[in-house]
């Protein structure tokens, strides 16, 4: 068990931080953890990642309310993770 409650974020821009991730989705409560996901091959982001909350409440606000906002030009999508760890 990790503890925390992940959400999806696809479409993310190639050029954004985990650091500008994560102070985006702070709008919506604690984050403990951002993770980019890279592709193994070319070393260059895939395009989405993981953002970890501390309770499930704010990870379902960010999932209701930052499904389909703009972050860098791009329209983002959040889902709820699987947190089967």
């Amino acid at each position: 068990m990790s503890g925390g409650y992940s959400v999806y974020v696809g479409n993310a821009p190639f050029q954004s931080t985990e650091q500008e991730i994560g102070d985006f989705f702070a709008q919506k409560g604690n984050v403990t953890n951002v993770r980019i996901v890279y592709d193994r091959e070319t070393g260059r982001p895939r395009g989405f990642a993981f953002v970890e909350y501390s309770d499930e409440q704010s990870a379902q606000r960010a999932v209701n309310e930052l499904n389909g906002a703009d972050f860098n030009g791009r329209q983002l999508r959040v889902n709820l993770a699987n947190n089967r760890n």
